[in-house]
């Protein structure tokens, strides 16, 4: 397998994901893979089910949101917005997700290896500012991993990172929600992409070696946004037209 294209975090943006199939499919790589947070979120999680189901994705891990909304008791507001949109069979998928998996010579995960909640390749200033995590620890969480391409989603922020010893981490970015307001016992992180477009990313690999593209997919956000609005969440709107918060 020579090229892979990584989707992360669709959360329930059908018209984004269309878009990003739409893209992908130009580039003709040899297999999808899906890193999780397909649903969660106030937009079409009904078709985002059905364009998952007929993409062909040769791999699809959970993140915390996919298992979410397998749980009543740990549904956050954006789960149970999407909850009753699903079917279901689209819920016992969901409850079989893996939490990693290995495609070839790829190591796939939601977050990091440990756990789908961890922030793998970001650390975070006290005002929000997204920076990269220190190298040391970025290493940490790769120990034991083989393969040389290890692909994570979660933070929403598109980032590649080379370790010591060669392999490469990539987080594509995210395909649904271009930014989002993470609030914790400390601080009010922002996660912003700066554009409003899907994110993905084809990897190709040469011998030993990973080449990264970054792909950044206009699409028309406009229903997207107008489901946003009607759900009342102005972060929502903000985010999908401009791709910042704050």
């Amino acid at each position: 397998m020579t090229r892979l294209a990584a989707l992360a975090d669709i959360h329930g943006n059908a018209d984004a994901l269309a878009a990003v199939l739409q893209d992908a499919a130009s580039h003709a790589p040899d297999a999808l893979v899906n890193l999780g947070d397909c649903f969660s979120g106030p937009l079409d999680a009904a078709r985002t089910a059905d364009l998952l189901a007929g993409a062909g994705f040769a791999a699809t891990v959970r993140g915390n949101h996919d298992c979410y909304l397998c749980d009543p008791d740990k549904m956050d507001a954006w789960d149970r917005l999407a909850h009753p949109r699903l079917s279901g069979a689209t819920f016992a998928w969901l409850a079989a997700l893996p939490a990693t998996a290995v495609i070839d010579d790829s190591f796939l995960c939601h977050a990091s290896p440990q756990t789908d909640e961890d922030y793998w390749l970001e650390a975070y200033t006290p005002d929000g500012t997204a920076r990269r995590a220190p190298l040391d620890q970025i290493t940490g969480r790769a120990a034991g991993i083989p393969q040389t391409l290890m692909l994570c989603g979660h933070t929403h922020v598109a980032r590649a990172v080379h370790l010591a010893d060669g392999r490469l981490v990539v987080n594509p970015g995210s395909v649904g929600c271009p930014g989002y307001t993470d609030h914790d016992v400390s601080t009010i992180r922002h996660v912003c992409a700066g554009t409003p477009h899907a994110a993905y990313a084809i990897l190709d690999r040469k011998g030993s070696q990973w080449s990264v593209s970054h792909r950044l997919v206009p699409y028309d956000t406009a229903p997207a946004i107008a489901l946003a609005r009607a759900a009342g969440l102005d972060d929502w709107v903000q985010a999908l037209s401009t791709g910042w918060i704050g």
